[in-house]
């Protein structure tokens, strides 16, 4: 049985912009929208108790575009929620989906009854300001009032903004004053390719993921953590018209890889919850399950807590300068104690033999972890490695 929630927890961003819980560092693995609360997954467990136990740290949860917190249904299903965050332990990252105008008392006291009400649950975990605010034109000020009213009442836990993948990077900037976390949404994955991008970069290979994750890296300015959605599914794929499309496990593996690679310090799952995509075994549950089972549960186990990995996704980024010579190849690396992670992944193109050198003479042989037994070996801090179009991989290196 995993470990319950039994107290507020206290949330805050250390120096390298990575979140700590308690004093534990945490890297953001979401769900948005998670399983209903209380709801079976394909097995028989508990949903929430599934995702948690493949690696799940925060579920995205509070009203939809089309609700209010006024409705007495969202607050009781956002109870739910945060009871069954707490029961298997993870967290709760809270949509407030709207703020209070200036000179609004009702709407005010409205939003400070939810602050209040949730802050102190031992479910709780942070709070998400209005949805993708620059592509809607939502003014700054409102949200920035609403983001030091947040922390007025609740200092614990911080305070996030989610971008569309649109607007210019000074644009985007400009909402910084208004939040803790920034981040984007982006998602590849549609016929025609590219769609969801489609009037703003003419990248339409799944590597637009790694451009906008550079991108929201340039709008936090070293000085914010970023958090990327991916696609489960989205309205790109599920509206009248479209074509229903998934990810195969390769391409999910690829995104969330190149996400981090390049920066992001949170991933979230996004449309599991989406009714069109549901298989009749699956509308049943309320949940993607099949998707699950078939291509994301495999990707989840790789960055959760119980991966050999996860020690280096909550570690600084390393100083070693280290180099790759390869057209196309992302990398990036982080040190634990005595080993040395070196994450890189393949842009389109070619497959080529890729040479990585500035490696610490120390260093011998390296494990390729999630493809043993396979392991490269190290001469004067280089070696080289295969790499094919959209191909990941993920090095331990021991040092003598």
């Amino acid at each position: 049985m995993l470990a319950a929630n039994r107290h507020p927890a206290e949330v805050i961003i250390n120096a390298d912009n990575v979140l700590e819980v308690n004093g534990q560092k945490v890297f953001h693995v979401g769900f948005d929208l998670p399983p209903p609360p209380g709801a079976k997954a394909y097995n028989g467990r508990n949903g929430i108790e599934e995702l948690r136990e493949a690696g799940a740290t925060f579920l995205q949860t509070g009203p939809g575009r089309t609700e209010s917190w006024a409705d007495k249904t969202v607050l009781a299903r956002e109870q739910k929620w945060q009871d069954a965050a707490a029961k298997y332990g993870l967290h709760c990252w809270v949509r407030l989906s709207e703020v209070p105008k200036a000179g609004d008392a009702a709407a005010e006291a409205g939003f400070k009854a939810v602050i209040n009400r949730f802050k102190s649950h031992p479910g709780m975990g942070a709070w998400n300001s209005v949805d993708e605010p620059e592509w809607d034109k939502y003014p700054v000020e409102p949200l920035r009032r609403a983001y030091e009213l947040i922390h007025q009442l609740d200092s614990n836990h911080p305070v996030s903004i989610n971008h569309a993948p649109r607007g210019t990077v000074e644009a985007l900037r400009g909402y910084n004053a208004a939040c803790d976390i920034t981040g984007c949404d982006i998602y590849p994955i549609s016929y025609p390719p590219g769609l969801h991008v489609a009037d703003v970069s003419t990248n339409r290979e799944l590597s637009v993921v790694g451009d906008f994750t550079k991108r929201m890296m340039e709008v936090a300015g070293g000085k914010k953590p970023v958090w990327i959605y991916l696609q489960i599914a989205w309205s790109g794929v599920t509206k009248q018209g479209k074509t229903l499309r998934f990810s195969t496990f390769p391409e999910q593996r690829f995104m969330t890889y190149q996400a981090i690679i390049n920066g992001a310090r949170g991933i979230i799952y996004f449309g599991g919850q989406i009714p069109q995509t549901l298989a009749p075994e699956d509308a049943a549950l309320g949940w993607n399950w099949r998707f699950w089972r078939r291509v994301l549960k495999p990707v989840v186990q790789q960055i959760g807590e119980k991966s050999p990995l996860y020690p280096a996704l909550v570690a600084a980024d390393s100083k070693l300068p280290v180099k790759v010579e390869g057209e196309g190849v992302d990398f990036c690396v982080r040190e634990v104690g005595r080993d040395l992670f070196l994450l890189a992944c393949k842009r389109e193109g070619p497959t080529l033999n890729a040479e990585f050198s500035g490696l610490p003479a120390t260093a011998d042989v390296g494990e390729v972890l999630f493809e043993d037994p396979r392991k490269v070996d190290i001469k004067e801090g280089k070696f080289t490695d295969w790499f094919g179009p959209f191909e990941v991989h993920v090095y331990r290196l021991g040092r003598q």
